[in-house]
């Protein structure tokens, strides 16, 4: 059937906040007795557990996000979805999870879209189908160790974004009392628990009047790690745009996208290191938030001890580097310019 012959959902497009909305269809799978099943399309979006499962006590659970969006000519567009499978994998191997085969990630990812096409928003409404792979450890267990079962599921969700371009009013961050991982700890891998463990942070930060906590290192306290929901990039003096080094931040899709872009388009000095907020903050000309929600979202304004560090007037202005980047970016990921990099996937609708 072709795409123009199938019809899209009564929804308010371009005013969808960035929530769950129930869509008629999900991919699951499950790992028993040393192999993955071959999966299935279901309708219900109620998951029934047992009690003992290890996903509940000992948080042994993973998850993705990453994005489809429709392209001028109606075609559906992921994005580098291969680098989420090869996400999930390292964290399901850290978290002693057995890896969900890339094959099999990606046809359950298809699968659901394609089922859920009506779902997807239309070209041009600035929203997009958030998708969310996730794999957790199930069946009867009590003791600390690893599930026996592991189920598989991809469900979709249609989402607003976070950002929607100049004159936007940029977000603040705010440095807390709260570390969000060790280096050595599980803050490099898409855990579900080091999301929990930051809810408290972020309530923190916004008690100060800020969107989002802005993580240290949890060693010394000096150096950028990451806000609680997005990497950090910054476009700082003599031409460089950085992003934080540290064996606690989680690997984004999107900053290796901005990166590349960064490099190869604005043709700045690219740098990946630690980054010490103080010392060097009279060179941070501009700073952003990104991931798959966020994409690349302005930061106006940082509080340190007490003190906001503004880095675009009145905290308004989202600053040329950020605002051309996300341009670049989000016109690849909906098909509105040429993808030189291979970075967009087709799901075929037949």
């Amino acid at each position: 059937m072709n795409n123009s012959e199938l019809k899209k959902q009564n929804l308010d497009w371009a005013n969808l906040a960035f929530d769950y909305m129930k869509t008629d269809f999900r991919f699951t799978a499950t790992w028993d007795n040393g192999k993955w099943s071959d999966g299935e399309i279901v309708e219900s979006e109620i998951m029934q557990i047992h009690e003992g499962a290890p996903c509940l006590h000992y948080a042994q659970q993973c998850f993705e996000g990453l994005k489809a969006q429709t392209a001028k000519d109606g075609k559906i567009l992921l994005f580098r979805p291969e680098l989420n499978a090869e996400r999930m994998n390292r964290t399901a191997e850290r978290l002693l999870m057995p890896i969900v085969p890339e094959a099999l990630f990606i046809s359950a990812i298809e699968q659901t879209v394609r089922a859920n096409y009506s779902w997807v928003p239309p070209h041009g409404s600035g929203a997009a189908l958030y998708i969310r792979p996730l794999l957790i450890g199930v069946g009867e267990n009590l003791g600390l160790k690893p599930a026996k079962k592991y189920i598989f599921r991809v469900f979709v969700s249609p989402v607003g974004p976070y950002f929607k371009g100049t004159g936007v009013q940029t977000f603040s961050f705010a440095v807390t009392n709260f570390d969000r991982a060790a280096p050595l700890g599980t803050g490099s891998y898409k855990a579900g628990a080091n999301y929990a463990g930051g809810l408290l942070a972020t309530k923190s930060a916004q008690d100060m009047g800020a969107t989002e906590a802005l993580y240290l290192d949890s060693a010394e306290r000096k150096y950028i790690d990451e806000a609680g929901s997005a990497n950090v990039v910054i476009a700082m003096t003599n031409n460089r745009f950085v992003t934080p080094k540290s064996d606690a931040i989680l690997p984004s899709v999107t900053r290796r996208s901005i990166m590349t872009l960064a490099k190869d388009e604005l043709k700045l000095i690219t740098e990946e290191r630690p980054v010490e907020l103080m010392k060097e903050m009279s060179e941070i000309q501009e700073m952003g938030a990104c991931g798959t929600a966020a994409v690349l979202s302005p930061i106006g304004k940082v509080l340190v001890n007490d003190q906001w560090y503004s880095f675009h007037k009145e905290g308004k202005e989202v600053g040329p580097v950020m605002q051309s980047l996300y341009t670049s970016l989000t016109e690849i990921q909906k098909g509105d310019k040429a993808d030189s990099y291979g970075w967009t996937r087709e799901v075929k609708m037949d």
